[in-house]
């Protein structure tokens, strides 16, 4: 991972190798994380048989996934120890069908205020093309309140 240090402003979240952020389910995709801030989280996973539906393809769930994983993990980053954050709406649109190949899957916030988050999340192929894009909405929870 590129970028682990604790924001400049202070909150910090767990280390990403610890699976209390990232879960087994991301570890069972495949999702390796290039680069993680508030900001931004870039990650790289395989368009593989494992993931694919009964045609072949990568499953819409697991694109649906990735998305929502992405964005959760920059928006949990971006509370840091304030808080923590839950996926309230997942909308993630699918543009080109893949069998297989490494797919890169970048998070952006479009919006993050007091109590929600939006985060922009578009995946695509080692050549370029967009396979999909999502938008998660989230909540963020903070335990004085």
């Amino acid at each position: 991972m590129s970028d682990q240090t604790p924001r400049e402003d202070g909150p910090t979240v767990p280390d990403l190798t610890d699976q209390d952020i990232t879960g087994q389910f991301a570890a069972w995709l495949g999702i390796e994380f290039t680069e993680v801030t508030g900001d931004r989280v870039v990650a790289t996973w395989e368009a593989q048989p494992k993931l694919h539906q009964p045609y072949g393809i990568v499953h819409g769930g697991v694109h649906c996934s990735v998305v929502e994983t992405l964005a959760s993990i920059g928006a949990a980053y971006w509370v840091g120890d304030r808080g923590q954050v839950v996926g309230v709406n997942n909308n993630t649109d699918f543009y080109r069908a893949v069998r297989e190949g490494t797919l890169t899957s970048t998070a952006t916030p479009l919006h993050r205020g007091r109590s929600q988050q939006v985060w922009l999340v578009e995946t695509v192929s080692a050549e370029g093309k967009v396979v999909a894009r999502g938008q998660v909405r989230l909540q963020n929870l903070y335990p004085d309140s």
